[in-house]
């Protein structure tokens, strides 16, 4: 496309549609436990299905988001987002009409494979829809702050729904939206891509998916607690796999995923940094547990109570670009993650009905100390890379993110629990105490590194120079 049809583009509105997408995506996450047992009962699911109908859509998101992104340089940033966004909206029509508990599994692994493509693609058109730094920022954290509206907007949603209609009405919402996506995409967004790109090496997606999902699939299982030989023999096969996906890209012209852009110093930092902070994502499940079985709260007053939290997440991403116009981003970064640290303080020294009122502003600061960083890391993830390169880079970006969130459930979650499970003669209450209390010294310790990353991840340096990118 030329560049005066480009301009003639409002990329505002193009944010609007792809706001859509991203929506939808964060609701399908949360909105599926809500429904679990009105779906197990309408399709008779036994308890290993249940698991993989929550599961699969996030062990598939997360395996082929690489590919998506990368497929998205190569061949149309916008096509292959769109492509997804049919994808997902079709494939919430097979799950809305499953009539059995296989095949509403194979809808929702459908769901991630479409799924994988609507972050990175996102991702990758805003940074070509924005080119001035401030703008970009502004216009991330907007997206992400509609993520973030979706997954506190799902249960609400899924509960309105439900207490209506059928259970496949949470699935079928999402067609009309994706319908609309579909419309709007090719009048609102531009087309990019990397002219000079190669085709997608088959035996290197393979590896990827052989990388990742063995990976993600053990550590879920011993964030569960289901300590076994597959669980612990699969995490070492997906690091053997990761090792031999490394090799063969660095002798490939033309990789599916350019291991170059880890020689970047501060693209290797923040991608560490934003890790981290993602790992901190079980301080969600470890107040869920405090609200509900030490204050002994129903799930719809706890889920409430969590709420403000989850606004104070919102607006952080929506102050922290117009914040980094007046502050230096690293102290902006690192003065944001010494509240978090106060929250997560505060969230485990409140254990009893009387400590609500500590435990709400406790995941209200947590939240909001977290936000500056999550938008500023995608940022500066974005502005690192060569414009060519921007769909693999968010791929990197969620991929890491959904590791994260997948190795603190594991490592802080096992610790946790199996402290807990060796004081549990003094009581449950003792118990849950000192799971609180494990995962919260645990969460510390994580932010600890990610303030030592983003530290050197937003040191002052020299502009990193944006390579042109072919649109059309």
């Amino acid at each position: 496309m030329s560049n005066s049809a480009q301009s003639q583009r409002n990329p505002w509105l193009g944010l609007s549609a792809l706001v859509l997408p991203s929506f939808l995506a964060s609701i399908d996450v949360s909105i599926i436990l809500l429904a679990l047992p009105s779906i197990a009962e309408a399709l008779n699911a036994d308890a290993t299905q249940q698991l993989w109908i929550i599961d699969i859509y996030g062990f598939l998101l997360s395996g082929f988001m690489v590919t998506m992104g990368t497929l998205g340089d190569r061949i149309g940033r916008r096509r292959v987002l769109m492509a997804g966004a049919a994808l997902f909206g079709a494939a919430s029509v097979l799950a809305a009409f499953s009539g059995s508990a296989g095949m509403l599994i194979a809808a929702r692994a459908l769901l991630g494979i479409g799924g994988a493509t609507i972050m990175p693609s996102s991702m990758a058109l805003i940074s070509n829809l924005f080119p001035g730094e401030h703008e970009r920022g502004v216009a991330f954290s907007i997206w992400m702050a509609s993520f973030m509206g979706g997954m506190a907007g799902g249960p609400v949603i899924g509960g309105i729904l439900l207490e209506n209609f059928h259970w496949g009405a949470l699935f079928l919402i999402n067609v009309p939206v994706m319908v609309a996506f579909l419309a709007l995409a090719p009048r609102l967004l531009t087309e990019y891509r990397n002219a000079d790109s190669a085709p997608l090496d088959l035996p290197s997606v393979a590896l990827s998916l052989a990388t990742i999902l063995p990976t993600t699939y053990g550590l879920k299982e011993l964030a569960k607690g289901h300590v076994n030989v597959a669980s612990l023999l699969v995490i070492p096969l997906g690091f053997v796999m990761g090792a031999w996906f490394v090799r063969r890209q660095t002798k490939l012209s033309n990789p599916l995923l350019d291991l170059r852009l880890f020689k970047n110093a501060r693209f290797r930092a923040v991608v560490l940094a934003t890790t981290a902070i993602a790992s901190t994502g079980i301080t969600m499940l470890a107040t869920t547990k405090t609200l509900q079985l030490g204050m002994h709260l129903p799930p719809l007053r706890a889920a409430l109570y969590m709420l403000p939290g989850v606004l104070a997440s919102i607006a952080g991403m929506l102050l922290t670009p117009h914040l980094a116009k007046r502050i230096n981003a690293q102290v902006l970064i690192l003065s944001a993650i010494a509240v978090a640290y106060c929250g997560v303080i505060l969230l485990g020294s409140a254990h009893h009905v009387t400590d609500l009122p500590r435990l709400v502003l406790g995941y209200m600061l947590f939240q909001i100390g977290c936000a500056p960083l999550v938008s500023l890391g995608n940022v500066l993830i974005m502005g690192s890379v060569p414009l060519e390169k921007v769909g693999a880079a968010s791929a990197i970006s969620g991929t890491s993110s959904e590791f994260g969130f997948a190795f603190g459930f594991a490592t802080l979650g096992t610790l946790a629990s199996a402290t807990a499970q060796s004081i549990r003669g003094a009581g449950s209450e003792a118990a849950l105490t000192t799971e609180v209390q494990v995962v919260a010294m645990g969460v510390v310790v994580m932010l600890l590194f990610a303030a030592w990353m983003a530290r050197r991840a937003f040191a002052p340096t020299a502009p990193v120079p944006i390579v042109p990118l072919t649109t059309d």
